[in-house]
């Protein structure tokens, strides 16, 4: 089983976010993913297509399409499978005000590092949605580190601006005194 893409895109075929898990070119996930809305056909209830050597599965996501692109070697079953948990997975992240594109963008490196988590070099890797979830919230102490400096910096620039207006306050009393 490989897989070569996971994806979110419009039902007309932008591509959104995209991963990689097989060496094969951006031009050519493009035009496959490109290429999908004209082989989806309306009113069926099918969720996968096969067209030359790929094979496209995907699930509906409001206005949206998470796509998965596998060879025609690959196990349809343990695919869906792989494909309802990256669905889990998009659902949880853009859980704030439904899945938009706007939604998903503002999410991408988050679905992206997920994306790698269940996926590695075109394999399913043995996690579940909330094991994903997990990973995603670790936190990491070089950024808790730089948070706090960050904090540290911010007060010492608000007690010199109070400082500051504080001398321009007693100058501005010094010439009305005048």
């Amino acid at each position: 089983m490989v897989i070569y893409s996971a994806c979110i895109c419009t039902k007309t075929g932008k591509i959104l976010i995209a991963r990689q898990f097989a060496p094969i070119s951006k031009i050519k996930i493009e035009e496959y993913i490109s290429s999908l809305p004209r082989h989806i056909e309306k009113g069926y209830q099918h969720t996968q297509i096969e067209i030359e050597n790929i094979r496209y599965l995907y699930i509906p996501i409001q206005n949206l399409l998470l796509v998965l692109l596998t060879s025609k070697s690959s196990n349809v079953i343990e695919d869906m499978e792989i494909l309802k948990l990256l669905y889990g997975i998009v659902i949880d992240q853009c859980k704030d005000g439904g899945v938009s594109e706007n939604k998903v963008m503002s999410c991408a490196f988050e679905l992206i590092l997920a994306f790698d988590d269940v996926i590695t070099l075109g394999y399913r890797e043995s996690v579940s949605v909330a094991q994903i979830m997990e990973y995603l919230e670790m936190d990491s102490s070089e950024e808790k580190s730089f948070i706090k400096q960050q904090k540290m910096r911010e007060n010492d620039a608000k007690e010199l601006a109070k400082q500051k207006q504080k001398e321009i306050d007693k100058k501005k009393r010094l010439k009305a005194k005048e």
